[in-house]
């Protein structure tokens, strides 16, 4: 009687598994396929149409891979953290935080220092490309539309809040519901969270650019229309009637005023601003600046612009609870309504 070597049984146990494994697979994405229905995402850029269900993910600028990883998806392919990054490692800490918590096969991370690596981005091999925050040219559009359905920002490039950023991500992967439970959830903990601070509530506040102290005849300022200062309402908190007006009169993210027209800032309580202690006591010392209310009763915010606090201070779906305690504790000592 002939016998079948115990090995060769083995080897054909192996690939029947292997086998019924990868039917299932089939299967299952079959499935998923089946399940979808076309999504239709309009932009600034154009209309974009996923009629699969994404499987791998790929996102481009800053920060839009936190949507899909607060929703437990591991992009196949991100950008490289190029600021805030204090360990080099690519990462800012609240999205190593959370593929720490994911586990499996880390990203690809994507180099923009010199723009999208559209290279790199095509060996990631994704099924659709999120990009609703960022600052695509239409050129970079088409680029990347070539590897895959590609979803940009809904009016103005780098003008995207962090809710919308979040919606139009999501909505791109099949998991809008998702998507706005996170929301949900994130209002509620900062809302919580704010509510430990009366001390900052209705106090108007403004966002100084990074400020030279070599040079104070001019300061910069972030209009409404920049996610830093939208936050601010998120917070409780008001945009001074000055910057509202001087808003209102253009679509840039920041404008510039002169010393010279400095009392026009009379009704700001609070000042954030990037930088040291430098460009605290410069402020102190600059003989029209310093009759800025906020400037004058030491009501301003730093924070050191290469630090993860003030990187977050852009606000962004994972960023937001990570730094918001820290980000409240210094609005509240800040705040005049603590004297």
């Amino acid at each position: 009687m002939r016998t079948t070597p115990r090995g060769a049984i083995a080897a054909l146990a192996v690939f029947i598994v292997a086998l019924l494994a990868a039917g299932c697979s089939s299967n299952d994405d079959s499935r998923a396929d089946q399940d979808w229905q076309p999504i239709t995402i309009e932009h600034a850029l154009g209309t974009t149409v996923i009629d699969r269900a994404p499987e791998r993910v790929a996102t481009v600028a800053w920060a839009n891979h936190e949507v899909p990883l607060a929703l437990g998806v591991v992009p196949v392919g991100m950008a490289r953290a190029n600021f805030g990054d204090e360990d080099g490692d690519g990462l800012l800490p609240w999205v190593k935080d959370k593929l720490d918590e994911l586990g499996g096969e880390k990203p690809v991370l994507f180099d923009e220092t010199d723009g999208i690596d559209f290279e790199a981005v095509a060996d990631s091999r994704p099924d659709v490309i999120l990009a609703a925050y960022s600052g695509l040219s239409e050129d970079d559009y088409d680029k990347l539309s070539k590897i895959a359905p590609t979803v940009a920002y809904p009016e103005t490039a780098w003008g995207t809040p962090w809710r919308e950023m979040i919606r139009i991500n999501s909505k791109a992967i099949g998991k809008s519901d998702e998507g706005e439970g996170l929301i949900a959830s994130i209002e509620q903990t900062v809302a919580e969270k704010a509510a430990e601070h009366p001390a900052i509530k209705d106090q108007s506040v403004m966002f100084l650019t990074h400020v030279d102290t070599t040079d104070l005849s001019t300061v910069s300022f972030y209009t409404t229309h920049d996610t830093r200062a939208m936050f601010f309402t998120d917070l409780g908190m008001k945009t001074p009637p000055s910057i509202a007006a001087a808003s209102a009169e253009t679509d840039k993210f920041s404008l510039t005023k002169s010393a010279e027209q400095i009392d026009a800032l009379a009704d700001v309580d609070i000042i954030v601003t990037y930088g040291g202690d430098d460009v605290i006591s410069a402020l102190r010392k600059d003989s029209l600046l310093s009759r800025i209310p906020a400037i004058a009763n030491d009501a301003v915010v730093n924070l050191p612009g290469d630090s993860a606090l003030g990187t977050a201070a852009n606000p962004t779906p994972l960023s937001i609870t990570w730094t918001l305690d820290d980000y409240l504790d210094l609005l509240d000592k800040a705040s005049p309504a603590k004297s």
